[in-house]
């Protein structure tokens, strides 16, 4: 297309040059090299034109496309909430805050004879070997044996960690001849039993009954 417009230029010059050429006052001649140039220059100041009248070609940002892709942020677990330290022996205590160890018989030795009928109280010396204090309201109850009329034993008041504790049950012999144990423990006020279990074994004699005098075997602690 350029070198089609550029030949009709040249025509078009070279046609006025040949008919002006009888006038004194005609534009002078040019070489090809001259009238090249001038074309070429005419050529090019009508590209310019031709692209300042043009309305400029917008060209459209880029569409920016994430590369990365992010994951979301984790939700937090919720984790234990935090346990504060008991510091009394209630039900749902961790298993050393309630202790009990049992010290000695105050009276009423293992084999002590009775008579039928005979009323009694067995009294175990008694530690408070766990962390926490026994709060009043705590229970010595009965668990196996013969309970030998005795009933459950409330705490009036908190024993502390550490002390030393008397506790004295009233019983009744049984009225029938033979040897009879009585086995008892500690509990919290919501009936759960800890430490060890303490005991107390008699021999009722009656006119002509005998007995046998029983070895009591160790109960382990839970």
């Amino acid at each position: 297309m350029k070198q089609k417009m550029i030949f009709i230029l040249l025509a078009s010059i070279l046609v006025l040059t040949a008919c002006g050429g009888a006038d004194a006052d005609a534009t002078p001649t040019l070489s090809p090299e001259e009238l090249q140039t001038q074309i070429v220059e005419t050529f090019s100041a009508g590209l310019t034109q031709t692209a300042i009248a043009a309305p400029p070609t917008q060209t459209p940002f880029p569409t920016l496309t994430a590369s990365a892709t992010f994951a979301p942020f984790a939700t937090p677990t919720a984790g234990t909430p935090f346990s504060a330290p008991t510091t009394s022996g209630g039900a749902g205590a961790p298993a050393t805050c309630n202790g009990l160890t049992f010290v000695s018989d105050v009276n009423i030795p293992d084999n002590t004879t009775m008579t039928p009928g005979q009323s009694f109280t067995k009294t175990w010396k008694v530690l408070n070997s766990g962390s926490c204090a026994w709060d009043a309201g705590f229970k010595f109850a009965f668990t196996t044996g013969n309970a030998l009329g005795g009933t459950t034993i409330t705490l009036p008041s908190a024993v502390a960690s550490g002390a030393q504790y008397d506790i004295s049950v009233p019983m009744t012999a049984p009225t029938t001849a033979g040897t009879y144990q009585s086995n008892w423990r500690m509990q919290t006020a919501g009936g759960q039993f800890f430490g060890n279990e303490v005991y107390v074994i008699i021999v009722v004699e009656g006119a002509g009954a005998t007995s046998t005098p029983v070895t009591p075997s160790p109960t382990p602690d839970p």
